[in-house]
């Protein structure tokens, strides 16, 4: 679908959208419609349920006398805050994509700042990965090609939504990245997913088993060795500040599917493990939002690639391996591979580019969905600062979060007889001794671990998030970078 911004209604003969606030006042457009057509607007809302509430729609057939074929009325609600004008802009396309129109303006006489905004939920809702799907009937595919949001404020608002539409399509390249099945995403094919930002001017380099076995990753090398896929760590860099300035790091799990290893999953269920990449694809996907919209700052991306499998060279239960670090790893559950992942590639980061701060993200531990469900991801942090941006970034962008607690005690759960340290901390509090297990490798510096089992898949729709993989993470630290770090 294209979207594009006009001072006045362009070509005729789709949909016509137009504002009703709550309590059935009508905008400016919808008013010089109902003159223009008799009084049909007003009728309509004297014989049905609308009252103009945030999200509700209701459609009418146009008169031969109206150059569209319908008009379909919008409520706006009592608030315009962004995040409800981007879910006015998904609930809009929703109803939009099921019309049978190929063409659409949306006249709510809004400003720059609103119409960029409902534009972006727009852009946001009309995502779809059914590239595999080859029977589809013509009438499930969707019609709206094109749409128009109209405002007279026409120069500002293309402004506005232009790096919108970069953090957008950084949504989207997650998406897929999270969506695709991993006999096609591998630590080879997403590596080359991510060289793809090139094209924008980011840096990419690969490193394979041989640079990460002489680099000592035995961590991160142990966890994928029961694959036939070869292990990979992708670095990934976006210059955009000044020469010398210490870069933003973020790192991300990227197990492309996880069985389980020898601690093998259960079987229902294990086809969602796909997705068990998704912390790798968020900091992809976020390389690409900032390159795209040429953020003013450097940025390091770093993504540890494997395969969990179980063949009869994997790692076992009982086994000991040497981090990085050099620090040693009990592993007592193969299951609990992620950590392992972060561990090689936090230490290797906070190593060689010294950065400001480092945030990891991965779908690490099902207790964090015991704990916080889907609403929430759960993230740590050693700085109250960093923990307060995020925080705050997470609300603006409507993707939640909630800081979870670090503690000394929690950290002796991971107390080894044998080695520095067991890649699990027992029965309780699993969210939280995985973090802990992580802050062993980032030594001083600043530093958050987020959480993301939760809010990677969603089974369901919301008004700017198909079902499937959500994207979550990279509206949220987008928004972190700029509003403290630009």
């Amino acid at each position: 679908m294209k979207i594009s911004f006009s001072k006045s209604q362009p070509a005729k003969g789709g949909v016509l959208v137009v504002g009703v606030e709550e309590g059935k006042r009508f905008r400016e457009t919808a008013q010089a419609i109902d003159e223009q057509t008799g009084g049909m607007l007003s009728r309509a809302l004297k014989t049905s349920e609308f009252k103009g509430k945030a999200n509700q729609f209701l459609e009418l057939v146009a008169p031969a006398s109206c150059e569209w074929n319908r008009v379909l009325l919008a409520g706006l609600g009592k608030e315009l805050a962004p995040v409800a004008l981007q879910n006015l802009g998904g609930a809009l396309y929703q109803k939009l994509s099921t019309s049978g129109e190929k063409d659409a303006a949306v006249a709510l006489d809004f400003g720059a700042e609103e119409s960029a905004q409902l534009a972006y939920g727009l852009k946001l809702r009309s995502y779809r990965f059914d590239k595999y799907k080859t029977k589809d009937k013509p009438s499930d595919k969707v019609k709206l090609a094109k749409l128009a949001v109209v405002t007279a404020e026409l120069t500002e608002a293309k402004k506005l939504f232009k790096d919108l539409e970069a953090v957008a399509e950084g949504v989207f390249f997650t998406r897929d990245l999270v969506s695709e099945p991993p006999n096609i995403l591998y630590p080879a094919t997403l590596a080359e997913r991510a060289a793809e930002l090139e094209a924008l001017g980011v840096k990419v380099e690969v490193l394979g088993e041989k640079e990460m076995k002489k680099l000592g990753m035995g961590a991160l090398l142990g966890v994928g060795q029961g694959s036939e896929r070869e292990s990979k760590l992708v670095v990934m860099h976006w210059q955009g500040g000044a020469k010398k300035k210490a870069p933003l790091a973020f790192v991300g799990k990227g197990v492309t599917f996880d069985t389980g290893g020898i601690s093998l999953k259960p079987g229902p269920g294990m086809e969602d493990m796909k997705w068990d990449m998704g912390g790798s694809g968020v900091v992809i996907g976020l390389m690409k939002a900032l390159a795209g919209r040429k953020a003013k700052v450097n940025v390091v991306g770093i993504v540890g690639l494997v395969e969990n499998m179980p063949d009869g060279n994997a790692q076992r239960p009982g086994d000991i391996v040497t981090s990085m670090s050099g620090q040693t790893i009990e592993i007592l559950n193969t299951d609990a591979e992620g950590r392992l992942v972060l561990a090689d590639a936090l230490w290797y980061c906070q190593d060689k580019f010294r950065p400001q701060l480092m945030i990891d993200l991965a779908t690490l531990t099902g207790a964090m969905m015991v704990s916080l469900g889907t609403e929430h991801a759960g993230f740590f942090a050693n700085d109250d600062t960093i923990a307060d941006q995020l925080f705050l970034a997470g609300k603006d962008v409507g993707e939640k979060t909630w800081r979870m607690p670090l503690h000394d005690n929690y950290d002796k759960l991971l107390r080894s007889d044998v080695a520095d340290m067991k890649n699990i901390g027992g029965r309780y509090a699993g969210a939280i001794t995985a973090a802990q297990f992580l802050q062993r490798f980032v030594n001083n510096t600043k530093w958050a671990h987020i959480d993301i089992a939760g809010t990677t898949w969603s089974s369901k729709d919301s008004p700017t998030v198909p079902k499937g993989g959500t994207g979550y993470g990279v509206r949220l630290l987008d928004r972190f970078v700029a509003d403290n770090y630009e």
